[in-house]
């Protein structure tokens, strides 16, 4: 076996959508740059998250609509009843993968950045050793930075296995179960359920805790419970899973009212969240201060250790991939000089259930434990004509502002494609708007977009549609 060695400024670990931003942005920045991934590039989010959950999600939804037109419908369409092929079906969203994947291998290349196939192993917070194949690629650096994300968390009384699957195997089936147990109702819970069970698959989920999305507000949480009502979605909330059935075939649990029982099912999806990928490369040889079991770092996403950096799912919530990535960006700009820091007036978090969710900066509820004097105020969906004729009714806006300036402090949405409203969210917080500049600007009609400006009038006392 072979020890080879190279020298680089920048050393990344992980390639995912934060590993993989900073490494391109150093890159543009002419700063020499190694990249390291064990696995596919992308990392969770584009090989076992958020791109391939949002194609089954898109599949499913089609194939709904498709059976939802067999027989009689309100639009005239006449069809017979749709089949669906999931392997097929799977195929397609892995070319998704593919095409994406293939994208950020070509983008590292363009901007210089080497790429090393293999597991890190940190020896210290200067050096990095590589397996690859046989040999043992030793790597120094001047910059190490830690982009290892997360992986879902396991039930150590029901282990990943067998029928038992986590987000990565859910996105991947050979075949669709005729009954899918999901274990927590986040929004990953959701998210499949709602996807399988438009897929044909019937769904029950357990939850814990008294209601669904337990993250969210009553009013944001209560169309989305609607929908799973109605898609007919069976629901245990307060209840707690206990364990596999003897035969493996469907959970034990603890309902509501403490009673023992037994739900039969042919697979089981845990979905009760992610925890930081902080084992198995070495990370405690650096001795790091940590936060709980995530890597402390402050405001430039510097650890305890100088030069030694970590970003995205490894550091804390929120766990999402476009906090990773603007991370990365500012990192690769600090070490080239630029002054940086990570103080974001907003974060958009989406829930893509049906129907979607969107929460951008401070809700009503937050704002009153801050003892901020705010008005809000919601436009409802079933006054927007774009809504009516994509037949999606259900949900609103609504704008959170300071009632003394009127700047607008918080976004939040459900309804239908209303994650697209999100960019249009955040700007408006980071650039300091208020109530009168989002009621002023000219929205496009027939748009969804038209229930943010609404939204807006309707706080400063004047809605004009309801």
């Amino acid at each position: 076996m072979a020890l080879n060695t190279e020298q680089t400024t920048l050393l990344v670990i992980g390639g995912g959508p934060g590993g993989y931003i900073a490494a391109i942005r150093a890159g543009q920045l002419g700063i020499p740059t190694v990249l390291v991934e064990g696995a596919e590039l992308g990392g969770t989010c584009l090989n076992i998250g958020c791109i391939p959950s949002k194609a089954m999600i898109h599949a499913a939804e089609a194939f709904h609509q498709a059976s939802s037109h067999a027989g009689e419908s309100p639009l005239g369409i006449r069809a017979s009843a749709p089949t669906i092929d999931v392997t097929q079906t799977v195929a397609w969203k892995d070319g998704i993968v593919k095409r994406l994947t293939g994208g950020v291998g070509a983008l590292l290349k363009k901007n210089g950045v080497k790429v090393v196939r293999g597991w890190a192993q940190v020896v210290d917070g200067k050096t990095v050793d590589v397996q690859t194949g046989d040999d043992t690629l030793r790597i120094r650096c001047e910059h190490l930075l830690l982009a290892t994300g997360s992986v879902p968390v396991e039930l150590p009384f029901m282990p990943f296995g067998g029928n038992v699957v986590s987000s990565t195997e859910a996105l991947a089936p050979d075949s669709l179960p005729e009954h899918l147990v999901v274990v927590g109702a986040g929004y990953i819970g959701l998210e499949l359920g709602i996807a399988y069970r438009k897929l044909g698959a019937r769904v029950t989920i357990v939850e814990a805790a008294g209601r669904v999305l337990p993250a969210y507000d009553d009013e944001l949480v209560r169309p989305v419970a609607a929908s799973l009502k109605g898609l007919g979605i069976a629901l245990h909330l307060e209840s707690s899973v206990l364990g596999l059935m003897d035969d493996g075939r469907g959970i034990r649990m603890r309902n509501g009212g403490g009673e023992e029982v037994a739900l039969e099912a042919d697979r089981v999806l845990v979905a009760v969240g992610r925890r930081p990928r902080t084992e198995g490369f070495g990370l405690e040889s650096l001795l790091l201060d940590m936060n709980g079991r995530f890597v402390r770092v402050d405001n430039q996403c510097r650890t305890s250790m100088r030069n030694v950096w970590a970003i995205g799912d490894v550091t804390g919530e929120p766990m999402l991939a476009h906090r990773a990535m603007a991370q990365g960006e500012m990192v690769a700009e600090i070490i080239a000089g630029k002054r940086r820091h990570f103080t974001p007036a907003a974060i958009p978090a989406v829930c893509f259930t049906d129907p979607e969710v969107v929460v951008v900066g401070t809700t009503p509820q937050e704002a009153a434990k801050l003892g901020l004097d705010c008005i809000s105020a919601s436009f409802p969906f079933s006054a927007n004509g774009r809504a009516m004729t994509l037949e999606s009714t259900d949900g609103f806006v609504r704008v959170v502002a300071r009632k003394d300036n009127h700047v607008i402090v918080g976004w939040q949405a459900v309804g239908g494609a209303v994650s697209e409203l999100s960019t249009a969210f955040v700007q408006s917080i980071e650039m300091g708007a208020q109530l009168e500049d989002v009621a002023g600007t000219i929205h496009a009609h027939p748009t969804l977009g038209e229930a943010v400006q609404e939204a807006a009038l309707r706080a400063l006392g004047h809605a004009l549609h309801i």
